[in-house]
């Protein structure tokens, strides 16, 4: 019931993003500036708000195209990876809200929505990491199934990095390459 109180507030934060999506960027257009100090929680929470950016610019400005796109029978549409990703933010998030995953239907919202649901679950997760003492608290959990934060940053995390790559890479096949002015490695835009 909790995960669907958050799925809730999360589609009503998502409306109200849509009304003002003109007035302010989305999370994660930029990176924040990164912490002072390095601990376990600063460092998981930049981990995912890395990845906040680059999924951020591999969806930002896609179109019908590029979402059908797909480089063969055998592999995943640009759509259909987007909706991978969006699942994989939810487990994301369930972790750092102590909160059991349940199984999420990427087709009942629109891709805008399930973009800005993404970078919020993100934003959320990055946020609870940053503040945290103790990251082992948060566990990626099926049922009475509880899997430590390791599986964490090798599954969920890592594994939407990789499909943002991947997205990338079919925008461009598609002809609708990332904007070049996105500077990954300082987490900007350049002017």
């Amino acid at each position: 019931m909790k995960s669907f109180l958050i799925f809730l507030t999360l589609i009503s934060m998502c409306n109200s993003y849509s009304q003002d999506i003109n007035q302010e960027p989305l999370p994660f257009y930029d990176l924040p500036e990164y912490p002072e100090t390095y601990t376990a929680g600063t460092v998981a929470g930049r981990l995912v708000e890395s990845l906040g950016f680059r999924y951020y610019w591999a969806t930002e400005g896609l179109t019908e195209i590029d979402l059908a796109y797909k480089l063969n029978e055998d592999v995943r549409s640009t759509s259909e990876t987007i909706d991978h990703i969006y699942s994989l933010s939810f487990m994301i998030v369930n972790a750092t809200l102590n909160q059991p995953n349940s199984k999420i239907e990427p087709e009942e919202v629109t891709f805008e929505e399930k973009r800005i649901l993404t970078l919020l679950n993100l934003q959320t997760a990055a946020n609870i990491l940053k503040e945290s003492d103790d990251i082992s608290q948060y566990k990626i959990i099926f049922g009475d199934k509880e899997i430590p934060f390791w599986n964490e940053i090798n599954g969920p995390i890592t594994d939407s990095i990789w499909h943002c790559g991947q997205i990338s890479s079919f925008r461009r096949s598609s002809g609708n390459p990332l904007n070049p002015k996105v500077d990954h490695f300082n987490g900007k835009v350049k002017p």
